[in-house]
């Protein structure tokens, strides 16, 4: 398994937990969808698996016990493509964002910039390299982004509202992007289209606990569990 939690329990306050016993795994090359109402507990999960939080309970990345001594390894197996990309794109270019982590990492400059090169070509933004962050649009930073994981080369995803904010068309390659990309994916979103055409599974969370896991496509057709989750169907199934 790429990812597994057993028993995960968090609270800020321990008498208010924010997540509940949650116990799951996610297999190598799986995407899978993690949704649910703001206040879910989709958030701290997020943060709990990239070692952000202290934890009861079990946390492993490719077998690997998420800790405090294990952080650096945990890092370079976990990509974060976080929500607002102007959080993750702080140099003054795109190259000089994306070859900042392997270099860090101790990477040669000539390997770091093969890495650079090959996440661009990957992602057919060779044209973006030398481009200013504060010159590119919307989609172009938050593809840019993604493309800055990838120079790490990580071997999971974890993804918070990778199309939130994007124009139609800015959205769509986005998730055509998603969809390419081979390494293990937990993405959460309140686009529940997006999450249909990009994940297999679905995991949904209400109150910091699971209350479904499981297909996609049965998860996202049932109107009357994301209601009493308060959710509502994808925009494409609400005419059905």
């Amino acid at each position: 398994m790429m990812i597994r939690c057993e028993h995960v329990r968090f609270g800020y306050e321990r008498e208010h937990p924010v997540l509940k016993d949650l116990s799951f795994a996610i297999g190598a090359g799986e995407s899978v969808g993690l949704i649910g109402a703001n206040g879910a507990g989709k958030s701290t999960l997020m943060k709990a698996l990239l070692g952000l939080l202290s934890v009861e309970g079990s946390i492993e990345v490719d077998g690997v016990p998420v800790g405090k001594a294990t952080l650096p390894e945990i890092r370079r197996k976990l990509g974060f493509v976080l929500q607002n990309s102007d959080n993750q794109m702080f140099m003054p270019t795109v190259y000089e964002d994306m070859i900042f982590a392997p270099l860090n990492y101790g990477l040669f400059r000539q390997e770091a910039e093969a890495r650079v090169d090959e996440a661009l070509e990957r992602l057919g933004l060779e044209a973006l390299k030398h481009r200013h962050n504060h010159r590119i649009s919307g989609g172009e930073k938050r593809m840019a982004a993604i493309a800055t994981i990838l120079a790490m080369r990580p071997e999971a995803l974890l993804m918070d509202e990778p199309t939130a904010a994007l124009d139609p068309f800015n959205r769509r390659v986005v998730i055509d992007i998603i969809r390419q990309l081979p390494q293990t994916k937990l993405i959460t979103s309140h686009d529940l289209d997006m999450i249909m055409d990009t994940c297999d599974r679905v995991i949904l969370l209400s109150g910091g606990e699971i209350v479904a896991d499981g297909p996609a496509g049965e998860i996202l057709r049932d109107r009357a569990l994301l209601e009493a989750n308060r959710l509502e169907l994808p925009l494409r199934l609400q005419g059905a």
